[in-house]
């Protein structure tokens, strides 16, 4: 073997090791002075039903997902994507991220499309990163949503600093990004010329208009402003419909716990999980939902109990959709993988 690929290869494998490393340590956190007695009662105790709607309800998210992609990415004849290949894609990829490290989802999915449409590689990987930016923009929008409105008990402290205060300076830096992250959205190519002008440092200004220079040819695809707003609405539907499943799933077990701070505990968790981390997120969304729990007084027994309860029942749905996709279609792992050598 090559020693230079070799080497390529054990620094391939860093980000995973550390990432399962940071989750480790946050689920040892997380289960740190738990009580299992407790946390098998709590999990008892929750209302069946009314766990499986919240289930159901996180489900659909990845078939609004799939409307979403349908308008930021068409065949390479500008005809509409499939909804069969389509919906094979989003379940072999999260799925994928689910149980394969490297975070391999988004590279599967857009390696399974090319291969299911007439869609090219390229313009698959391209799409599913400007369908980041806009998950971006959703998860803030709900967060100054929940930062304005959550009711935080106005004597909570940590570290000597007020939480309700804080959330609503919070609010406000975040409601700035929202509209920083809309103009980029709408104005890239004058976003370009502003950034080279503000800032001072060229490498720095550079790798900020490439970045936008990407999510400019990306929404190349939404050529009417009614797909644009479409794509955008889809986003914010889609996040606020998982955060009413957290809402559910937390109504099943009596959590005292407003919508707004459902939407709270989401943001930080989907901050969480853009660290490294292993598949399924392990420990970091445990950690997460303990941290967004714990500010509405949320005993640790009772926030694991949600935590773990939420994430498997969760987990499980669209990690067996798409093992169901991968055997019905003609998508191979192998395959996938010497592509990408």
């Amino acid at each position: 073997m090559n020693p230079e690929a070799a080497n390529r290869g054990a620094r391939a494998w860093i980000p995973t090791v550390l990432g399962i490393g940071i989750s480790l340590a946050l689920l040892f956190w997380s289960l740190r002075g738990v009580s299992p007695q407790e946390v098998w009662l709590n999990v008892r105790a929750a209302a069946p039903l009314t766990l499986l709607a919240a289930v159901i309800l996180a489900t659909l998210t990845f078939p609004l997902r799939l409307l979403r992609w349908r308008l930021l990415l068409r065949q390479d004849d500008d005809t509409i994507l499939p909804y069969g290949p389509g919906w094979h894609a989003i379940a072999i990829g999260f799925m994928a991220n689910n149980l394969l490290p490297f975070r391999a989802g988004e590279f599967l999915r857009t390696y399974t499309i090319s291969r299911l449409a007439r869609v090219r590689f390229t313009s698959a990987l391209t799409s599913v990163a400007v369908e980041r930016v806009f998950d971006g923009i959703g998860v803030v929008a709900t967060l100054v949503l929940a930062l304005f409105t959550a009711h935080l008990p106005a004597d909570l402290e940590i570290g000597g600093i007020r939480i309700a205060a804080t959330a609503e300076r919070a609010g406000i830096l975040c409601l700035v990004i929202l509209i920083l992250g809309g103009l980029v959205v709408a104005l890239p190519t004058q976003s370009e010329n502003l950034i080279r002008k503000l800032i001072p440092a060229p490498k720095v200004a550079d790798k900020l208009v490439s970045i936008v220079e990407g999510l400019r040819l990306g929404l190349s695809a939404l050529r009417s402003p009614s797909r644009l707003l479409g794509v955008m609405a889809w986003s914010l539907t889609l996040w606020l419909l998982n955060g009413f499943s957290f809402y559910v799933g937390a109504k099943a077990f009596n959590l005292p716990v407003d919508f707004p701070g459902i939407l709270l505990m989401q943001g930080l968790l989907v901050f969480g999980i853009a660290v490294p981390s292993s598949p399924g997120f392990v420990g970091i969304f445990e950690a997460a939902v303990i941290a967004g729990l714990s500010l509405y007084g949320i005993g640790k027994d009772r926030a694991v109990s949600y935590a773990l309860t939420y994430h498997l029942t969760t987990f499980l749905p669209i990690t067996l959709l798409g093992l169901w996709s991968l055997a019905k279609t003609p998508i191979s792992l192998g395959d996938f993988r010497r592509s990408r050598k």
